[in-house]
């Protein structure tokens, strides 16, 4: 059985990591900084170079909150020193994106465009080549902000199983089904 919890949470000089009394994590690096509320019953042992996890008993809620706790520490590190990206593709003839301003404007085959604003915290840009699939490139340092405003951009116009048209992430596999001429 793993025990991701019992594993040490180690950061470079670059970074800094304290706790206060109420067991919210701060965590400072090169990109930024990002606060998280870990559950008060664990504990926190910050070291010169790791931080250690711990749990107060062998309970099934301690347990699953001792690896989440280590999980969410593990991810802030790894967001203020290197960041996330998200890179989702537009398939579908007509299909464009494009960057005005701080707003991203999303034309997907409905009668108007879509305008998308995304929260401060995330960089939203847009890759396109002529000729090619127009991409646009989420990032940020906080990863369950980028997943969601990812997946919030994708819900815009989802993969459809037929010819595969819509907004997908760029290694996604979309299986396309036969349509009504293959069953004959």
């Amino acid at each position: 059985m793993a025990r991701i919890g019992d594993n040490p949470i180690p950061f470079g000089d670059e970074v800094t990591v304290s706790v206060d009394d109420h067991n919210v994590v701060t965590i400072e690096g090169p990109k930024g900084t990002l606060t998280e509320q870990i559950d008060p019953e664990m504990t926190l042992d910050i070291a010169d170079d790791h931080v250690v996890v711990r749990r107060p008993t062998n309970q099934k809620r301690h347990r699953s909150l001792h690896g989440l706790s280590r999980s969410l520490i593990v991810n802030m590190v790894e967001g203020v020193t290197e960041g996330y990206k998200k890179e989702l593709k537009i398939i579908g003839v007509g299909y464009r994106a494009q960057m005005s301003d701080e707003t991203l404007e999303i034309a997907l085959g409905y009668s108007h465009p879509i305008y998308f604003l995304p929260p401060s915290d995330v960089a939203v840009s847009v890759d396109s080549d002529r000729g090619q699939d127009d991409i646009i490139i989420v990032e940020g340092i906080d990863k369950e902000l980028v997943g969601q405003v990812a997946a919030k951009i994708r819900s815009l116009r989802p993969p459809e199983p037929y010819k595969g048209k819509g907004v997908r992430y760029v290694d996604e596999h979309v299986p396309l089904k036969a349509g009504k001429t293959a069953a004959r």
